[in-house]
């Protein structure tokens, strides 16, 4: 035990002594939580929206108003090009074009169709602008279909997209925290010199790995509580689950990420090299991890390393815990499953440990 202490304050000592860590720790995560939240949104906004009619068509006037007061649109510059060439230039996001001889007279015929143009080189952004335009038609000319629904949009009523992202933002910043700065402990000590040192002295493979393990894992679990603060208070991100579901969720997925990097570690030969291995696994674990495109939408192939996400599963256990008030069924099996790959990642990284020199 004597040995095991004094591993963890060697290795607290170490990153914590010099103050840009510090900061790296505990202030970054907060202040990229609050510029995340703020800059992903899936919502379309700003949408430059172009007219091609009469002045004197008020149907299609009144079209154009109607747009201009939602918020979401904002007029595009006057331009005499052709429709085509204005979304092609890059001048309006979306063309509003009436139908021959105006919207008015087509009206009175029963015959309104008006044409909108579309950029669709960002696909979600098109279909946002296509389900506003067509929102606004339809409070403009209401109809009464045999069939109607009563929708209720149950844990997010006002569709804020923050509400979405950030608990997924939340996770990505934890487990960037974790693996870079487990994925650089042994091969820091290669790098330095001192890995000599500690293969030299009278410790197991099972002390150096608790003791390289258990600071970092305390160390993420104190970003808990900032990051969980940040989204509460700057984004008004609900916390509907107790918080000892949120405690046990975070400690699994704590352990497993600081697993993963600890086997990084035993891998790279130096610094640089850990450091490159930690962003090839972020980048791929934060890109099929549900984040911001769904799982559900994924080839079956590409659909299999999602499941083999450790952030995956932390992700939805923050958005089932924050946004619904946690299901039991759902936090155990997600947590059984963290807890399963933080044991697989211990294991391998003590099995790839090495006490002497390679």
């Amino acid at each position: 035990m004597k040995t095991l202490l004094g591993f963890i304050k060697k290795e607290f000592r170490q990153t914590l002594r010099d103050p840009r860590m510090r900061i790296l720790l505990f202030l970054a995560p907060c202040v990229q939580l609050t510029i995340f939240g703020v800059a992903l949104s899936t919502e379309a906004n700003n949408i430059r929206l172009s007219l091609v009619g009469a002045p004197n068509d008020s149907s299609l006037q009144e079209l154009h108003r109607k747009a201009l007061a939602s918020g979401w649109f904002v007029p595009a510059k006057p331009s005499l090009s052709d429709p085509y060439e204005q979304i092609q230039k890059g001048q309006a996001d979306a063309v509003l074009i009436a139908p021959t001889g105006g919207l008015d007279r087509a009206l009175g015929r029963k015959e309104g169709e008006v044409q909108l143009l579309i950029n669709a080189t960002n696909v979600t952004r098109a279909q946002g602008i296509e389900r506003y335009m067509g929102s606004i038609l339809r409070s403009l000319h209401p109809q009464d279909p045999p069939l109607q629904f009563d929708v209720r949009v149950l844990y997010n009523p006002a569709m804020r997209s923050a509400l979405f992202l950030v608990p997924g933002v939340m996770s990505m910043l934890v487990c960037l925290i974790t693996i870079l700065l487990t994925s650089m402990s042994i091969a820091k000590e290669k790098e330095l010199g001192t890995f000599e040192t500690l293969i030299s002295a009278p410790v197991s493979p099972e002390e150096v790995i608790l003791g390289k393990t258990v600071p970092f894992v305390l160390l993420g679990l104190s970003n808990i509580p900032l990051i969980v603060g940040v989204a509460v208070v700057l984004f008004g991100m609900p916390m509907r689950g107790s918080l000892w579901m949120l405690l046990l969720a975070a400690v699994a997925f704590v352990c497993c990420t600081v697993g993963i990097g600890l086997f990084i570690s035993t891998v790279a030969k130096n610094q640089q090299q850990s450091m490159m291995g930690g962003f090839l696994y972020l980048f791929p674990s934060v890109l099929l991890s549900g984040m911001v495109f769904p799982v559900e939408n994924m080839p079956w192939a590409l659909r299999i390393f999602s499941y083999i996400n450790p952030l995956t599963y932390f992700i939805e256990l923050l958005r089932n815990i924050m946004l619904k008030g946690g299901d039991l069924r759902l936090i155990a099996v997600n947590v059984l499953i963290l807890v399963a790959m933080a044991v697989l990642a211990i294991t391998a990284s003590w099995r790839r440990f090495k006490t002497t020199l390679s």
